[in-house]
């Protein structure tokens, strides 16, 4: 049912909103509590009959275009609009927050830079077969999101979002005196049960199209780990298990240093910056006690955690908070951990994946290598022709420089760059194993780029991206587990990217048109209406050491082929 323009008569005024019979109530309550500062815990929306209630049935309701609803409520302070007009760079569009919020923005945001998930939101079995209301809100906020170049209010996202999964709806009563607001929110708990939430959303194929008894998460999102282990009596057979999983976290200890180390081992009782590591969190690499059933006794176990499926993203939580026994609630770990733009991720892999990775994994890498070395020959010609003339060498110089210039290639010698592409993606496609290329969504190549990470400082950085191979960063600053800002980070090169088209030969998304210079590893910083330039050798500072940004969320995707 299309949106319906209602009046609402509160305070003596009458004033207009729009009423959608499609959301849940509490999305008009909300809409509501923008217009008069009413609270929604603390308003009554007066309908035939009684109350409007949370879980009232708009069919029920039969709502009309033009008809008026009584709220009564005592209003608190209205939500403060921006300080300052929001400012974007060309293209790039904008979620303002509502208080508080930062942790759904920069989760919309970073799962924006999934391409495949708006397509399988937008198929058209969702658009004329039901679908849960959070899926919907989403897909009607990244529709607004690409009909504008505006900043998007998601006021109906968020309502969606607290009703749906009551955790989001809390309030903070912290502050005496004043009015409850709603409370600050954990972006990788968001992200988690966003992701819950959007399990039963059709899969897709190659083509886009939604394929029957398939699941997008499971396809795109979702991981598969073995984990064996074994105990101290040789004789005891190793016990083998599965399980999905949907992101890979990042310990960090005292002698954490790179994330990778973080992925692989853990010192379950080796904290840092007085704070204990969570005992249940488990690394790749991990010892255990439990009871023996051969030697009768505890006995320490040895597991091995290996991924038998990698999909084509991979998120890494970097265990930045946890709990500190001296001041008896949680903090956050600040201690310095270097994360990779570029992530290998046959080291994490069974020895049966890594077998179906290497090959097409080895090749890719030399196919790069090649590739930057055109672009630079490419880019050399470049300037050298549009470079002035050079003065005459005298005879002598001409003499020493001929063996020189005669051993460098030119872009004369190249062929059009097109040529080499398609050489080489049937090349690649050919190494590439056949179980991988049936599996539609999976990583084919074991290589991943970094394209979204979070961090919390004690403000928002919002990850705003674009449909491509992007780069970007959610992170945190602040030292308090309870609150915080969130601040993204997206790759020039990569948010100039064009849409993707998915080639059915690789299963992965390629990106045609639009051209950007490739050499360009500079990012861009959205930090809520502020957007700057980022140099690429600033990335270094956000990997933490203090209460300033520190990388907390990252989204890799594995390489495509093309």
């Amino acid at each position: 049912m299309a949106p319906l323009q209602v009046h609402i008569k509160h305070a003596g005024k009458t004033l207009d909103v729009q009423l959608n019979p499609d959301l849940p109530p509490t999305a008009f309550k909300d809409a509501i509590y923008q217009l008069t500062g009413v609270p929604p815990d603390r308003m009554k929306v007066m309908i035939k009959g009684g109350m409007l209630k949370d879980d009232t049935d708009w069919k029920k309701v039969a709502p009309k275009a033009g008809q008026t609803f009584t709220v009564i409520g005592a209003a608190g302070e209205l939500p403060k609009p921006p300080e300052k007009p929001i400012l974007f760079l060309e293209g790039e569009i904008r979620s303002c927050s509502l208080g508080n919020t930062c942790y759904m923005n920069s989760t919309v945001q970073a799962m924006r830079a999934i391409p495949e998930l708006q397509i399988a939101l937008s198929t058209q079995v969702l658009l004329t077969a039901p679908l849960d209301v959070l899926p919907r809100a989403l897909r009607d906020l990244y529709s607004n999101m690409s009909r504008t170049t505006e900043s998007v209010i998601p006021s109906t996202f968020i309502s969606v979002l607290r009703r749906v999964i009551p955790q989001f709806n809390e309030l903070d009563r912290s502050k005496a005196g004043g009015l409850a607001g709603y409370a600050q929110q954990d972006a990788e708990e968001c992200w988690i049960q966003m992701t819950n939430a959007l399990k039963e959303v059709p899969g897709i194929d190659v083509s886009g199209a939604s394929v029957a008894g398939k699941k997008f998460v499971d396809q795109f999102l979702m991981g598969e780990i073995r984990r064996e282990q074994n105990d101290e009596a040789p004789e005891e057979p190793s016990a083998v298990t599965t399980e999905r999983v949907l992101k890979i976290e990042c310990n960090i200890t005292i002698s954490t240093n790179y994330m990778h180390t973080g992925i692989m081992d853990v010192s379950i009782s080796s904290g840092t910056d007085g704070c204990q590591p969570d005992p249940l969190l488990q690394s790749l690499n991990s010892k255990l006690t439990k009871n023996s059933p051969t030697l009768g006794r505890d006995a320490i176990y040895s597991q091995t955690s290996r991924f038998s499926r990698l999909p084509s993203y991979l998120t890494v939580h970097m265990i930045r908070f946890a709990w500190r026994q001296d001041i008896g609630k949680k903090a956050k770990i600040m201690r310095k951990v270097k994360f990779a733009t570029e992530f290998d991720a046959l080291d994490i892999a069974t020895p049966e994946l890594k077998d179906k990775l290497t090959p097409v994994s080895r090749r890719l890498k030399e196919i790069e290598k090649e590739r930057s070395e055109r672009r630079k020959v490419r880019k050399r010609t470049k300037n050298a022709a549009q470079a002035s003339a050079p003065a005459p060498l005298s005879t002598e110089e001409a003499s020493m420089n001929v063996d020189e210039s005669a051993a460098l290639p030119t872009a004369g010698d190249l062929e059009e760059e097109s040529v080499y592409c398609a050489r080489e993606l049937s090349e690649l496609e050919a190494l590439v194993d056949p179980e991988l290329k049936a599996d539609f969504g999976c990583s084919v190549t074991g290589l991943y780029d970094l394209v979204g990470e979070s961090h919390f400082t004690c403000e928002l950085f919002l990850l705003l991206t674009r449909i491509g191979y992007m780069l970007a960063i959610v992170t945190h600053k602040g030292a308090q587990a309870d609150a915080g800002h969130y601040i993204g980070f997206v790759k020039k090169s990569v948010s100039h990217g064009s849409k993707p088209a998915v080639t059915a030969a690789s299963g992965q998304t390629s990106s045609s048109g639009e051209q950007f210079d490739e050499d360009d590893e500079d990012w861009y910083k959205f930090d809520d209406d502020k957007v700057s330039i980022f140099p690429k050798e600033k990335l270094s500072t956000i990997d933490g050491g203090g209460e300033d940004s520190a990388a907390y969320l990252l989204l890799y995707r594995s390489k495509s082929l093309a």
